[in-house]
């Protein structure tokens, strides 16, 4: 009998005994089971019974004994969903991870609708990294579990991505009917798929006050806010999930990326170890495994991840540029071949080929063949630069509101506003500047506690650009003027709540080293006036041309382009250079040339500025142990170079786009040129 054919089901005292065991499976369990095993006697091999039995098993916990009863019933039925549905569970509680996609995925083939399985199959594949396909298959879940015959046509546009269709639908719907939860959450995931975070979250949060039981909202919950980078409440949200559904690999996937975004990265790497064991052939969980152990120090064991990663999927070119990130590696005539022979099939994927360009430039850079190297850079850069949205005039406009808003009165009656605490070092600047080695002296000091580049205080800016005025939206910070004392020292102690979590050891000082802080000096003055903020500043054609050359794993979207690189490198220096005026030694600068000419002093003054006496493990920073979650990561963990100085002049006949960009800043370095010039 084909039980997932909806064929006649045995009648009598058969059907009668099936019916009580199956109305007892979730409730009792071993009653449901004990009913089975009856039927079972009477009717040796009965198909509907042994899945009974083996879903009871399951319930039980008695993952052994549910395999030994589902195993060869799956075998004898080849085309019965609900059997292979169950059995993918069974395989899932056994650790078995890539065996429950293969049945799970048959269950879904055999039967879209059936509930449930589409919702586990894409748990799964969250799991590997299989994005696109999870998306699928959460929105076949959401149609096949979808019975109001309203919520039909929007569910169908979410299964086809159409988007715009879904949202109207949606929107429609909940106007005349506000407090439907499966709405709610539908609405919900096209926010997410739009990158509307802030709306997705708020749609879940009254989903969830409806029906706090709805585990499927809390799991999108804990998810959005883990990617708004608020990690201590995306942890609270999934160990709640977890709790009712432990083994769903998703839950713990989601949870292991939180545990890496609070730096406990000891329990992640064990949730990876975990994941490996049961999906030892899936390429995207070992690259992500990679970059955990990468964090944390453990580079032998990261570059074997990568190139597991490699072995299993050979076209991840992800997994080729996290070896060339290392900048340790060097890849041999083999390695070259192999990502050449990638790029040169016509159905590699656009992400592929530009992770393959910028691995390619590094290995031919390193090969001192500058000229294809860089070809290799200009090609990952055009097609990263085309999938991304940046207008280098916003970052302009920013910089000229700022030198309006920021002047010396303003900030003078403002001085005693904000948190007076002293806790937070901002080390702000560009990225490839010399951020992480002073992160790295820092941290190694015993009153300072090096963290990661937190985006907390970009976030609380966001907050404050879409909370302001009508006249102030989206001008930023127009809307600190407006803005009381008590409200500046709650911002103040806001940042410190959010980044608590961060702080491991309890040392009365920690580091903050987004770069792109330096777009928000003004509001760290105002929030934390005892706060200290360091500019690690490098050579502009250096700094700029390194930034080139490093696919990032997100933000810096001003990177792409030389052009695009020039200008926003300007208006960091204008912008820096007005703090500089208005508020003269407030922030403390630190040429990466003159860190490197002369360690010792330039690690003096930098202490001196931080109120820290001299310790000398600050000059021995490359003995610090600490995860570092960088670019830079392996090179602060040696002694400094000036190897990397004038690397950038092999590449000189091809960046004058890049140096017309600079204009006066590229002459007056180190100094900054007249605000009047820039």
């Amino acid at each position: 009998m084909n039980v997932g054919s909806g064929a006649a089901q045995p009648v009598g005292s058969v059907d009668v005994a099936l019916a009580h065991a199956l109305d007892l499976l979730n409730s009792r369990p071993a009653l449901a089971l004990e009913q089975a095993r009856e039927i079972l006697k009477n009717v040796p091999g009965h198909p509907i019974a042994t899945l009974v039995a083996g879903m009871a098993q399951r319930l039980m916990g008695d993952v052994t004994g549910a395999l030994a009863t589902l195993e060869p019933l799956a075998r004898s039925q080849p085309t019965a969903a609900a059997v292979h549905y169950e059995y993918g569970l069974v395989l899932s509680a056994a650790g078995r991870g890539e065996e429950a996609v293969a049945a799970l995925r048959h269950a879904v083939k055999l039967n879209p609708a059936l509930p449930g399985a589409c919702r586990a199959l894409a748990d799964h594949l969250t799991a590997i990294g299989d994005n696109a396909g999870a998306d699928a298959a959460y929105a076949r879940h959401i149609k096949s579990a979808t019975r109001d015959p309203r919520l039909m046509r929007p569910a169908a546009a979410l299964v086809e991505n159409d988007i715009p269709t879904a949202e109207a639908l949606l929107r429609a719907h909940l106007r005349q009917y506000p407090t439907d939860v499966a709405a709610l959450r539908m609405l919900a995931e096209v926010a997410a798929r739009l990158g509307r975070y802030p709306d997705a979250e708020h749609l879940l949060e009254r989903c969830l006050e409806l029906a706090p039981g709805f585990g499927e909202a809390r799991a999108n919950y804990a998810t959005v806010l883990n990617r708004q980078n608020r990690a201590t409440e995306a942890l609270a949200q999934v160990n709640q999930v977890l709790a009712a559904e432990p083994n769903n690999p998703n839950h713990r996937t989601l949870k292991a990326n939180v545990l890496v975004n609070i730096g406990e990265y000891s329990q992640a790497i064990d949730l990876y170890a975990g994941f490996l064991a049961a999906y030892p052939r899936q390429a995207r969980v070992w690259l992500a495994y990679g970059h955990v152990l990468r964090t944390a120090g453990r580079q032998h064991e990261c570059v074997a991840a990568y190139r597991r990663s490699l072995a299993l999927a050979p076209q991840t070119g992800e997994a080729w540029w996290s070896l060339a990130n290392l900048k340790t590696v060097r890849f041999t005539t083999s390695d070259i071949e192999a990502m050449e022979a990638q790029l040169a099939r016509p159905d590699t994927a656009a992400d592929d080929r530009l992770h393959l360009h910028f691995a390619l430039g590094k290995a031919r850079e390193d090969a001192g063949q500058f000229a294809p190297s860089f070809e290799h850079y200009v090609a990952g850069n055009r097609l990263r630069r085309a999938q991304l949205d940046y207008s280098p005039e916003e970052t302009t406009k920013l910089v000229a509101r700022s030198r309006r808003l920021y002047t010396r009165e303003f900030l003078q009656q403002r001085a005693a506003a904000g948190c007076a605490a002293r806790d937070p070092i901002f080390i702000v600047g560009l990225p490839r500047a010399g951020s992480t080695l002073v992160d790295q002296i820092l941290s190694s000091h015993s009153l300072v506690e090096g963290t990661m580049e937190l985006h907390d205080m970009i976030a609380l800016a966001r907050n404050l650009d879409v909370a302001g005025t009508r006249e102030e939206l989206g001008h930023y910070p127009k809307v600190l003027e407006s803005l009381a004392p008590e409200r500046l020292r709650a911002l103040g102690e806001e940042y410190l709540a959010r980044t608590r979590v961060q702080r491991k050891r309890g040392a009365p000082f920690f580091v903050d080293k987004m770069p792109n802080n330096f777009r928000h000096v003004g509001l760290i003055l105002l929030a934390l006036p005892n706060a200290k903020i360091i500019d690690a500043r490098r050579h502009p054609l250096a700094c700029c041309f390194s930034a080139f050359k490093q696919h990032w794993a997100r933000g810096q979207s001003f990177t792409y382009s030389l052009e695009d690189l020039g200008r926003y490198y300007r208006d960091y220096v204008e912008l820096l250079a007005h703090f500089d005026a208005v508020l003269p030694g407030r922030v403390h600068r630190v040429h990466y040339e003159a860190l490197v000419e002369d360690t010792a002093a330039a690690v003096r003054a930098l202490l001196e500025y931080c109120g820290l006496p001299f310790e000398e493990q600050c000059l021995r920073f490359y003995e610090n142990e600490r995860a570092v979650r960088t670019a830079s990561s392996e090179q602060v963990r040696q002694p400094i170079f000036r190897d990397g100085l004038d690397q950038w002049r092999n590449f000189e006949p091809w960046l004058e786009p890049l140096k017309a960009a600079l204009g006066p800043v590229l002459d007056a370095y180190p100094h900054a040129p007249p605000l009047a010039a820039l």
